[in-house]
């Protein structure tokens, strides 16, 4: 009875999260990363997103079933594009994964991973891999001075972080598998897509992308620029 229990409430959680459309999830990855960013004491290193080849970001990821310690949410990955200037269209992607433990919940965490080289971005255009297994992640630094040549960030393929309850901070996915999610493709696009041929193609974005485009192109760092100087040009 306590297996049926379990199931059925993990079953309900995934149910809550496909209710949302992909263009809300759009929405929603767009305000998590602009807020993230709106603190660069407290955000992910603009360094480190300058030299990123790709993000990933989960908005409303779920983690501890009852009874069970679980990861799964629904988010998009964005590539930078071709000519390594600005940032491509989304692809949708899931999270889904952990392992059993003693967890009581079901927290919602926003999720936001940094694909850091070419061997990141060659798991990430599968179909499917294991963060921890077929690609090493690590838990990222966090604020301005933090710096890309921590140990964490040396080797690492991915990095990742989390935000609940207003805290942000770096974490492991260790055991997660991160997939292409082929319904909310088809959902932004109208037509049959996967994420590889999103991520590495010229497709152009849907207007919903445009938001979170603007935020990456703004805070990817330029050389000579941060986000305190933009500040001052925007006044």
């Amino acid at each position: 009875m306590r297996v049926r229990n379990v199931t059925v409430s993990f079953l309900a959680a995934a149910t809550i999260l496909m209710a949302e459309t992909a263009q809300e999830r759009l929405k929603e990855a767009s305000v998590v990363f602009t807020e993230i960013m709106g603190t660069p004491e407290m955000g992910i290193p603009e360094e480190l997103l300058g030299k990123a080849n790709c993000i990933v970001i989960i908005p409303g990821m779920k983690s501890g079933a009852i009874g069970v310690g679980g990861k799964y949410g629904r988010g998009y990955a964005m590539c930078r594009n071709k000519s390594g200037a600005g940032w491509g269209a989304p692809a949708a992607m899931r999270v889904e994964g952990g392992s059993f433990g003693l967890q009581i919940g079901g927290q919602s965490t926003d999720v936001v991973m940094l694909v850091m080289n070419d061997r990141g971005m060659e798991h990430l255009l599968k179909s499917k891999f294991t963060l921890g297994g077929d690609a090493s992640v690590a838990a990222g630094p966090v604020g301005r001075e933090a710096t890309a040549k921590t140990d964490a960030t040396m080797g690492a393929e991915i990095l990742s972080w989390s935000r609940a309850r207003g805290i942000f901070a770096g974490i492991s996915l260790q055991g997660a598998t991160l997939r292409n999610d082929d319904e909310g493709n088809h959902e932004v696009y109208g037509k049959d897509v996967n994420s590889k041929e999103i991520l590495t193609s010229d497709m152009a974005p849907p207007p919903e992308a445009q938001p979170l485009i603007t935020a990456l192109n703004r805070y990817s760092k330029v050389e000579g620029r941060d986000s305190a100087d933009r500040a001052k040009q925007d006044k």
